[in-house]
Order: structure tokens, then C-alpha cells, then sequence
């Protein structure tokens, strides 16, 4: 065998030989990923030695990464020509280029604790909350820009040591000291970049994203927190007690997918319970899952029994938007809170238009200011109408502007609202109203200048403009309103308007004359999934020895339809009842998932089979996974069957021509605090199906924790057009409600 692997080295030296060495080679870093380490410690495996042996001798300074606690695999400059030869080495699953993936960017807590309809039952059996000194100390990874670690939602006041289990480490550099880590921020690291040589070389945020992000998922409380008085109160993170490493793989340009996996494979070796991650591609360029960096990362992490929580992309409400998608990943999408920041707009005939925005300009309450429609004030006349409409750049004329403030109609997404409001800005404006053909419920920030931006159909506003040759009107102060109806993964959690932690010395959000603020306004999905981030932590304190899917599963089966006023969530484009292509399972509770009653438990076996859909091979599979049973292959003829019948806590039927019934499986373990207890099943079913669940009832006794049922879903005698027919299946027993959701599609 050890002459077979030598013959094996020369074959791959030669091949490498056919490049010429006379003429210089374009290189680029790839990522050459290996599957599964050689065992727990981190000695390498023979064929992984070999590569980076030969490589660090060829080609100096190739090696990026070394990728050797989770799985197997390194980062390298190459040349076309040497990724390809590599990609055909035995052991070798994978070699792709690096990829740059986008960041995907207080009251938001007691917003979810009031959508609790489970009251927590201190006395309940199996799944019983322990008291706080008896919980465990559980870890979330931050995989984001870095810390701001002055910021007093990392104070670890009245926290007890570090946990002995940690192997982490603080990385110093510069501006950041290993002494800034705490009891609280127990770890961080920063990754190279491969295209720069660095990222500034620390942990410290200088983005805000991850400290943002970091003080949502776990940090600590802070009274009286606001940005300049708005959205006053007590920001908090979703676990408190928990710890923080954060691991800094983003910069303003971006995340590297070496660094990711590098986090990855660190944040595996440190310790970690939780992994958050607020990054991902986008819809257009979705990766490959062999290429996916964080699809790679993220299975061998679950395979080791971390929970990844992963932000699902800002491209909804528009349909097949959803990025992060492994089945083993937990991927969380946004909604709004009942918090809103209205920038009303009042008339000269006292008429006051709602709008949304944050800004703290100084115009008079009393609408004493001139309008002037963008199309009014057009720079010349070979401006295109529409450019002008829009506020577009170099559309507008100064003159004409100057002290007044511009209504711009939005129907084109060419320039960034920021854009239309530099140009009325540039132009002498006083103020901008963006009325918006996609206004959502996300409130952007302004600072000083007063901006409002407010739905398209605002008739009311158009028709005052008409109807006198000098209107006028104002901005009205921003004001933060709660109580407000909110618009709308496997689940859903708070995205819009999140207040959160912010480094200290970011002077462009300050407002003239101001320090810089201590917290600030984020949207987007990179503030929802630190939310289930925090819950998933919470969750782990309370169960440690509980899997991933098993903690995954609480959340999704939990989960509400509803709004804070008990009416269904809907869609905030639309204004429809949102489905579950909206929402997923759900929108997110707190108390929930400390007491799901019931819990599906997806196993190795269900992801690989779910790899052997894929396109993967018996092999591959067993380079991939570090538990793989004894006896595994994949079936002859893969199909998405596969995929239905994984034990998950969602159900997915494809290829439904309704003409066959498809029967689907699944398996509940008993965790409630009732040994003794029957669960009967009730079914939300849509017109054009028929749906039979076996057995109704679900016996469970003390030597009977796990049971069994079959879903069979039937054609209805009078079928439906529809392209996705949505239901769900409840298991209650009077104190627990299990609820998964089925969506039956005749697409593949």
C-alpha cells in the first residue's frame, strides 16, 4: 500500500510536470476539499501530507489555509492547469475557485417573548428548564466581520469562569489586545485574505456588521440603549449568559470562502455549540454544493453536533430567492417587528401622509417648505422624463431645487435610493420624498437630512401637487412607533430595524456635532438569523446533550403563523397571507422550543442520502463523512423520494402528478414531561389533495420514547391548478402542539 501511494505522488508530480515551468502561470486561489479528517486528532491523512508536501516545495508561499480539525482539505494559489491535475487525485472530492459571498444585511426580543402562547412550566419532567447555575455554558461562533469589544453588550459583569472545554484562542493585532477578551468574549481570530495578504490583520470590527450582529445573538444587557433617543430601551441579546468567539472571515469587501472554511475548521477545534452565520451568495449565483463553501463547512460542523445557523438572503419576498439551504443547515429568513420608524410627510392643506425613515433633520413641524416634483426640475431638456422622475444623478437643475423639498417617483432600481438622495442633497434640496414602487418595511437612516419614503399610490400627495402652482409641506421629525402590524427558511425571525451594538469610533453614522453612537439600526436577514442564533443557544443550555436536528426541530415545530395581533403573517409586497415559501415553519418564539413535547431527529443516514440525490457516489460519500455506517451505499437509482422521506420536521412531495398516492415517513421522539401520554394527530388540508396520516394517535409510554407515522398523500377527486399546495400536520396532547409543515408540488 505505502509503494501504491508513492507510485501515486510520481504520477501526480508528472502530471504536474506537463505544465510549462518557462512561461509564468496565472494563479488563483482554489480550495481543494478532502472530506472527513483521518481521525479526532489533527494528524493528517496520508494523501492530504502528500499534497501539501509537494506543494509547499514547488511553489512557495501557494499555502492559504490548511484546512485539518473538521475536515481535510487547504486553500492554494494555483494555476488552471494544476487545480485540474489535483482535482483527479485520489481523495480528493473537490477543487473550485474562491468565492467572495456578501454579508447579507432592543425591541426585537420582547417583540418575540409576546409571541409566546406556551407559558415555560418550571415543573415539567424530561425537558424541564434547569436553574441558570445549572444550565450549560454554551459557545456561539460568530462567523461575520469581527468585534467591537468595548461595547458594554460584551461586558461579562457576573459571569463565571471561561469553560474548561474551550480551545480557543484571542488573537491580538493591531488595535485589538488579547486582553480585551473576557468571560464573555472568550475567543477571536482573523483569517488572510489571499488577494490583499491581510484583513487589517485583527479581530476588530471596523464595519459594524459583526458587532451588530454579535450583541444580537448573545449579548448583554444594556439600559437604556437607543440610536440618538430612538428605539429607546434595553438592548439584550438572545442568550445573555452565553459565551462569544467571534471569527473575523468579512471586511467591507466581503467574506473569502477560504477564510470561511478556515473558521470553520478552527471554530470546530475551539469548541463551539452555535455557529452564526450571517453571509451566503446570492440567488443568481448560487453555489454548486460541492462548491459552497458554508454548505461544506457547515456539514462536517453538524456532524461534530454544532447547530449552524445561517441568514437565508435578502432577495424575498420574490420567489426562489433562498439561499444557505442544506438540510442540514438552519436557515432563517426576516420579518418586521411591531416597531416602526415613521418620517410623515404633512401637506400645506394639513393633510399628513405617512412615510418610514430615520433622520434627524430640523425642517419646522408646520409645512411651510416649497415642493417641487423631480420632473419639475429637470437640469435640461434632453433629460429622459423618467431619469428625472426618479431623482436619478445629474437629472435635476440647482436652480430649481434649492430650498425645496423633491418628490421623486421610484419606478426603476438602476440607482440606490442613497443615490437619489445625494442627488437632491448636491442640488441645494431641503428634503426628499421617495415615493417608492417596492417601499418595504425596512427604515433606512439619513442622519441630518430629512427624508421620507412613502408608497407610490400616495394619491393623496400627487393630487395636492396638482392642484395648486405652489405646494408646500414638510418632514416631520422621525419617531419610533410600537405596536405595529407586522409584514412578513425553515423559519422566520426579526429582520427590519434592529437595534444592536456598533463600534465606537464609526464617525460616518454620527451626526454633526455628535459622538459617534453606541448602537445602531441594521435590517435584513443578517439581524434575523442571529435571533434563532441566540435561541438555538439558549435551547443547548438548557439540553446538552440534544443533536442539532433535534434543536433545530424545536425551533421549526414551534414556530407561529401568526402576527403580534394573532392574524396570519403576510407577505410585505403583496399584502397576501404569506405561505410557507414565505415564512417557512414559522415565525420564531422563545419559550417554545424549551418544551416542544415532540422532536424529529434527523440522522446521518438522511444527509447521505440526501448526497447520493445529489449526484454523489458511494465513494465520495465515504471520503465526505467521518460516519459513515458499516454496509452504506447508494441506492441504484437515486430520486427525490429521497429527499421526502428524510426525517424532517417540514415535509416536501415533488413530481406529484396526481395520479399516484406518495406516502412519506417520519419518526418523533418523546421529550416532553410526560412519559404516559397519547398525541393525536389534526391536518390543515388544501382543496386538490387528500391527505391520511397512520396511525391518528401516537401511544408513548416509558419504554416507548420513539414512534412512527405514515403520511399518504392522495389526489382529490376535484383537482387544483395550483403550482404548490400548501398544509401541516399537528401532533398535540393537550399541552404540547407539534406542527410541520407540508408543501406538494407537481414540479420536480
Amino acid at each position: 500500500m505505502k509503494d501504491l501511494s508513492i507510485f501515486l505522488l510520481l504520477l501526480f508530480l508528472s502530471v504536474l510536470g506537463e505544465v510549462k515551468t518557462g512561461q509564468a502561470q496565472n494563479t488563483d486561489v482554489y480550495i481543494v476539499y478532502m472530506g472527513a479528517t483521518a481521525s479526532k486528532n489533527t494528524t493528517l491523512r496520508d494523501d492530504h501530507a502528500q499534497l501539501l508536501t509537494y506543494l509547499s516545495k514547488r511553489k512557495r508561499n501557494a499555502l492559504v489555509h490548511i484546512y485539518r480539525h473538521g475536515f481535510s482539505g487547504f486553500a492554494a494559489r494555483l494555476s488552471e492547469e494544476e487545480a485540474s491535475s489535483i482535482a483527479m487525485r485520489p481523495g480528493v472530492v473537490s477543487v473550485f475557485r474562491d468565492t467572495v459571498l456578501k454579508l447579507h444585511t432592543t425591541r426585537s426580543w420582547d417583540f418575540l417573548e409576546n409571541q409566546n402562547d406556551l407559558t415555560i412550566d418550571p415543573g415539567r419532567g424530561s425537558d424541564s428548564v434547569s436553574s441558570s447555575s445549572q444550565e450549560y455554558d454554551t459557545i456561539i461562533g460568530i462567523l461575520d466581520t469581527g468585534i467591537w469589544p468595548e461595547s458594554q453588550s460584551f461586558s461579562d459583569e457576573g459571569m463565571g469562569p471561561v469553560p474548561s472545554r474551550w480551545k480557543g484562542t484571542c488573537k491580538a493585532g493591531p488595535d485589538f489586545s488579547s486582553s480585551l477578551c473576557n468571560r464573555k468574549l472568550i475567543g477571536a481570530r482573523s483569517y488572510i485574505n489571499p488577494d490583499t495578504g491581510d484583513t487589517e490583520g485583527t479581530p476588530r470590527d471596523v464595519v459594524g456588521h459583526g458587532t451588530h450582529v454579535a450583541s444580537t445573538a448573545a449579548g448583554a444587557s444594556v439600559a437604556g440603549a437607543s440610536y440618538y433617543g430612538l428605539a429607546s430601551g434595553t438592548a439584550k441579546g438572545g442568550a445573555p449568559p452565553a459565551r462569544i468567539a467571534v471569527y473575523r472571515v468579512c471586511s467591507s469587501e466581503g467574506c473569502m470562502g477560504s477564510a470561511i472554511l478556515a473558521a470553520f475548521d478552527d471554530a470546530i477545534a475551539d469548541g463551539v455549540d452555535v455557529l452564526s452565520l450571517s453571509i451566503g451568495a446570492s440567488s443568481q449565483s448560487a453555489l454548486d454544493l460541492s462548491s459552497d463553501p458554508i454548505t461544506i463547512g457547515a456539514f462536517h460542523a453538524v456532524e461534530k453536533g454544532i447547530t449552524v445557523v445561517c441568514s437565508a438572503g435578502n432577495e424575498g419576498p420574490q420567489t426562489k430567492t433562498v439561499v444557505n439551504t442544506a438540510p442540514w443547515i438552519l436557515t432563517v429568513g426576516a420579518t418586521t417587528i411591531d416597531r416602526d420608524f415613521e418620517s410623515n410627510v404633512q401637506l400645506g392643506n394639513n393633510k399628513v401622509i405617512k412615510g418610514r425613515a430615520i433622520h434627524f433633520g430640523d425642517l419646522k413641524n408646520s409645512p411651510v417648505y416649497p415642493l417641487i416634483h423631480g420632473m419639475d426640475a429637470k437640469a435640461e431638456n434632453d433629460v429622459p422624463d423618467q431619469d428625472a422622475r426618479n431623482c436619478n444623478p445629474v437629472t435635476l437643475n440647482g436652480a430649481k431645487v434649492k430650498g425645496k423639498i423633491v418628490v421623486c417617483e421610484i419606478d426603476d432600481d438602476y440607482y440606490t435610493d442613497d443615490d437619489k438622495v445625494e442627488e437632491v442633497m448636491g442640488q441645494g434640496g431641503i428634503g426628499a420624498i421617495l415615493l417608492h414602487n417596492h417601499a418595504t418595511a425596512v427604515a433606512s437612516t439619513y442622519r441630518s437630512f430629512p427624508v421620507s419614503i412613502i408608497p407610490s399610490n400616495a394619491s393623496d400627495l400627487l393630487a395636492y401637487l396638482n392642484s395648486t402652482s405652489n405646494p408646500v409641506g414638510t418632514i416631520l421629525p422621525t419617531v419610533s412607533v410600537i405596536k405595529q402590524k407586522p409584514a412578513p427558511p425553515d423559519v422566520v425571525a426579526p429582520g427590519a430595524n434592529i437595534l444592536a451594538a456598533w463600534p465606537g469610533n464609526d464617525t460616518s453614522e454620527a451626526l454633526e456635532g455628535k459622538d459617534p453612537p453606541l448602537f445602531y439600526v441594521l435590517s435584513g436577514t443578517s439581524m434575523s438569523c442571529p435571533h434563532v442564533s441566540g435561541i438555538a443557544a439558549t435551547v443547548k443550555s438548557q439540553f446538552p446533550a440534544w443533536t442539532p436536528s433535534a434543536i433545530k426541530s424545536a425551533i421549526m415545530t414551534t414556530a407561529s403563523q401568526t402576527n403580534n395581533l394573532k392574524a396570519p403573517i403576510t407577505n410585505d409586497e403583496s399584502g397576501l397571507v404569506a405561505t410557507p415559501f414565505d415564512y417557512g415553519a414559522g415565525l420564531v418564539t422563545t419559550a417554545g422550543p424549551l418544551q416542544p413535547g415532540l422532536i424529529y431527529e434527523t440522522s446521518t443516514i438522511d444527509f447521505l442520502l440526501f448526497l447520493c440525490d445529489f449526484g454523489y457516489n458511494t465513494s465520495e460519500i465515504k471520503l465526505i463523512s467521518a460516519e459513515i455506517p458499516d454496509g452504506f451505499s447508494c441506492p441504484p437509482n437515486p430520486s427525490a423520494d429521497l429527499i421526502s422521506n428524510m426525517n424532517y420536521p417540514s415535509i416536501s412531495i415533488y413530481n406529484f402528478d396526481g395520479k399516484a398516492s406518495k406516502n412519506v415517513t417520519r419518526t418523533v421522539t418523546n421529550v416532553g414531561s410526560d412519559d404516559e401520554t397519547i398525541y393525536t394527530a389534526t391536518m390543515e388540508i388544501p382543496a386538490g389533495l387528500e391527505v391520511k396520516v397512520v396511525p391518528e394517535k401516537l401511544q408513548f409510554t416509558k419504554n416507548t420514547k420513539k414512534l412512527s407515522y405514515q403520511v399518504i398523500f392522495t389526489p382529490a377527486a376535484s383537482s387544483s391548478n395550483a403550482d404548490y399546495l400548501f398544509g401541516s400536520l399537528t401532533w398535540t396532547n393537550g399541552k404540547y402542539k407539534v406542527r410541520t409543515p407540508f408543501v406538494v408540488s407537481a414540479k420536480n
